[in-house]
């Protein structure tokens, strides 16, 4: 037979072949059961409640879920807490999980909802996301392995695995692939709904407001402007995606305008600083992690911490000098499964698949990501960082490595489908020996690397792992391509899945940085039963008093106790939260997190547990992981009395607490900002009987002088209602955070929220009997807040 006919029928089985594919049902439903099996089997370690997910999932986000929970069930407001920082907006905070659909929901079915909860959370959106993007490659009739192989490399890959306890970011990056699949249908069909609930869950991508989903929000807009200028009529395809596009403007607005303004709001008078160039430089990806692809506990970020050399470990550091970067151990792990890097590697950079037509857009996205997660160690980021608003809010670029797994998995997904449909581009002699030369390149660095820093035996299994690995993953896609040839493409797709599933096991599976065991984090189930909070529960119900309502404070016990006072309903003049009220963290020298004795500073006005602030907070009890004088150096034997050594804590207490509420009958004026840096209250103030304004005192009314009592009738989150008895009038001081948010009524009338004492709240009463109630007005606020703005920047003609 000539050459000419076996090349005609070659084609001709090539159509038929194509022409089958198309009349042939894509089956959906047995690739879901595929992911959903394979998922069930990776999630299962913390489904089943031996272990949970570690560090910020419980030490920030669990007790913001409990107190979701808590307040919804007790029908109370969950948009202000008074269990951190002395009272937080938690509805203007990106990390309250309000606004998160997934927790939310959680939170209106389970007012108690345990560990196993806050993790399938997590381990679900991840599951949707993989879900929606097998529509994306059904939509395009590639092929079932190469879909299976994608969702599973995003679901636990890259960031998605190592570092699946910062909640929100993976919650943006299963949003990022829901919004994906919704807006390519919408512009490939022309479907105003699939465009308006693109926009919808782009809206909730963006509720996150973190760096991963600004950068998700710029991917999809370049993938859509590429898609829009690579078809065939760019002109007619910008004509009909404008409706979509609009509508999706609109559902994205609808979800995210008013959060997202509260948020900036909020920001204006919190501690969050703008990060420069240099200071988002700490943390960039160090090109030496980018060997993790390959090799995934290469640098022992697994653990146990003494392990991990990569950098910026002392290990890496005393052998390559210091590289100033800011990133924990598991920040910079890329690995997302042998098989999607090796079909990336081989088909798409060798053989030139990245540049196919069909995925060019999605290569370029790749690219450019990678060149912002490498950060300083590319001139791109700095390019980027002047250019792209947003990218001045975020202080880590490695921080794109959640978008970057969610690329290359559909990326080595897709080069899985062409291998497996016998369409990727042959490999040419050369290209086979460079695809050696490249794998054996890395593992001779990798080894390398281990052997001139010491860290031979720490690196030595995972290399090994990665090696037998490599074996079992070449073995599989040769038996799945053959099948797949062989028109048993169901078969191929099983294989490659079991290959997956064993790979991600293997090398992502849980881990010190990803999974530790329920039991550490006993203290923030809420029936615990743990010593420490028994004591104080029982302490500040037997102090309290019509007028008191005494605040606790945990420092240096631990990683996840500062907000464990969110779960329990204790009143905390601290919390672990890196968006605070900037004018409390001034007043107190509240951080972020108080894990160890050394974080817990203070400040000008507050110096010292024996300080006239602390006694104002009504700081009574203070549980502290080692004893308080290597905490506060400034105490004085008698300044605190210690009343319990718990398992977890030394217990004391601070007798000069003041009530919650005063009634007083004078007032001056003060300069607050004087006062906050020099730390010098003014000459003769007592609190008990004199409050401090920062301007003109309203005059009282006068009248015979007497006796006047104030007392707490009902205290919930965003209300508290106060009942005064004043002879003479005066003012009345709730020791609770000022904010611009509340607002105040005198019997039922509106009156004006008077900021007090630096970082209080007081209003004005009349003589005799009134009832006060103080109310978190957010939505109010804000659009006063705008309003005032929109004045400032168009005052009237003279």
């Amino acid at each position: 037979m000539s050459e000419q006919k076996r090349s005609e029928q070659k084609l001709s089985e090539q159509e038929r072949s194509d022409l089958a594919a198309v009349s042939a049902p894509w089956p959906v439903a047995k690739v879901f059961l595929i992911v959903c099996a394979a998922w069930l089997a990776l999630s299962w370690p913390w489904l089943s409640g031996v272990v949970t997910v570690p560090w910020d999932a419980k030490a920030h986000f669990h007790p913001q879920l409990q107190f979701l929970a808590s307040a919804l069930h007790k029908g109370l407001s969950p948009f202000w807490t008074p269990f951190v920082f002395a009272g937080s907006p938690q509805v203007a905070d990106p990390q309250s999980l309000i606004f998160s659909p997934p927790f939310a929901l959680i939170a209106l079915i389970n007012p108690t909802p345990d560990f196993r909860w806050s993790d399938g959370a997590l381990l679900g959106s991840l599951l949707v996301g993989a879900l929606c993007l097998v529509l994306v490659f059904r939509d395009r009739n590639w092929h079932p392995g190469g879909a299976v192989v994608c969702a599973l490399a995003f679901a636990f890959g890259a960031s998605a695995a190592w570092r699946i306890q910062h909640v929100g970011q993976v919650l943006s990056l299963a949003y990022f692939a829901i919004t994906l699949l919704l807006l390519s249908r919408a512009l490939e069909r022309g479907s105003w709904s699939y465009g308006f609930f693109a926009g919808i869950v782009a809206g909730f991508m963006v509720l996150g407001r973190d760096q991963v989903a600004l950068i998700g929000v710029y991917v999809l807009a370049g993938l859509v402007i590429a898609a829009i200028a690579m078809a065939k009529q760019p002109l007619r395809a910008l004509k009909g995606s404008m409706m979509p596009l609009s509508l999706g403007v609109l559902g994205a607005v609808l979800v995210a305008a008013i959060p997202i303004l509260l948020t900036a709001f909020l920001a204006q008078e919190s501690n969050r600083p703008m990060i420069d160039l240099a200071g988002a430089g700490k943390g960039s990806l160090h090109p030496a992690s980018l060997l993790t692809g390959l090799i995934a506990n290469l640098y022992g970020a697994a653990g146990p911490l003494e392990n991990f050399w990569g950098p910026p470990s002392p290990a890496w550091e005393a052998r390559f000098g210091p590289v100033d970067l800011y990133l924990a151990r598991n920040m910079s792990v890329l690995y997302l499964g042998l098989l999607p890097l090796l079909m990336i590697i081989g088909v798409g950079v060798v053989r030139g698949g990245l540049w196919r037509r069909e995925i060019v857009a999605l290569s370029v996205a790749a690219i450019l990501v990678l060149v912002y997660a490498l950060g300083r160690y590319t001139p791109g980021f700095q390019l980027m960082f002047a250019a792209l608003p947003g990218i001045d809010l975020y202080r880590r670029p490695a921080d794109a490595l959640f978008i970057l797994g969610a690329l290359f998995a559909i990326l080595g997904g897709y080069f899985t489908h062409l291998v497996l449909t016998d369409t990727a581009p042959r490999p040419r002699p050369w290209q086979i020996a460079l695809e050696a030369a490249l794998l054996g390149a890395a593992f001779g660095l990798a080894i390398w690397l281990a052997w001139t820093t010491g860290r031979l035996g720490v690196a030595a299994l995972p290399a090994i792992t990665a090696l037998l690995c490599l074996l079992l993953v070449a073995g599989a896609l040769v038996a799945a391509r053959g099948l797949a040839l062989q028109g048993a493409g169901m078969a191929a797709t099983l294989i490659l899945a079991m290959t997956m599933t064993i790979d991600l096991s293997v090398n992502n599976g849980p881990s010190e940085s990803t999974a530790l065991p329920s039991s550490r984090y006993e203290v923030l189930r809420a029936d615990s039963s743990n010593e420490t909070i028994a004591l104080l529960k029982r302490e500040t119900a037997r102090t309290a008093g019509p007028d008191r309502r005494d605040r606790i404070e945990l420092a240096g016990i631990d990683f996840h106790w500062p907000n464990a006072s969110l779960v329990h309903g204790l009143d905390n003049t601290l919390g672990y939260n890196p968006l605070r009220l900037g004018l409390y963290s001034a007043a107190t020298g509240a951080g972020d997190h108080v894990a160890l004795p050394d974080q817990r500073t203070f400040s000008a006005l507050m110096p010292s547990y024996r300080s006239l602030l602390a006694d104002m907070l009504g700081l009574r009890f203070i549980a502290t992981g080692v004893p308080v004088e290597q905490i506060d150096k400034a105490l004085k034997p008698g300044d605190l009395v210690q009343i319990a050594r718990t398992a977890d804590a030394f217990v004391y207490e601070n007798p000069r607490a003041l009530p919650r509420v005063l009634l007083v009958t004078n007032a001056q004026q003060a300069d607050f900002d004087a006062i906050l840096k020099s730390g010098q209250w003014p000459a003769g103030f007592d609190p008990r009987r004199i409050v401090l304004l920062d301007r003109a005192p309203p005059k009282l009314p006068g009248g015979p002088a007497g006796p006047g009592t104030v007392s707490i009738r009902d205290y919930g989150t965003t209300d508290v209602t106060l009942e005064a008895d004043a002879p003479a009038g005066g003012f009345v001081v709730l020791n609770d955070v000022w904010q611009p948010w509340w607002q105040v009524e005198v019997d039922g009338k509106p009156a004006e929220l008077l900021r007090a004492n630096v970082i209080f709240r007081a209003v004005q009463v009349p003589p005799g009997r009134s009832t006060i109630r103080f109310t978190f007005r957010p939505f109010e606020g804000l659009f006063q807040a705008i309003g005032e703005r929109i004045r400032k920047a168009n005052p009237p003609p003279v």
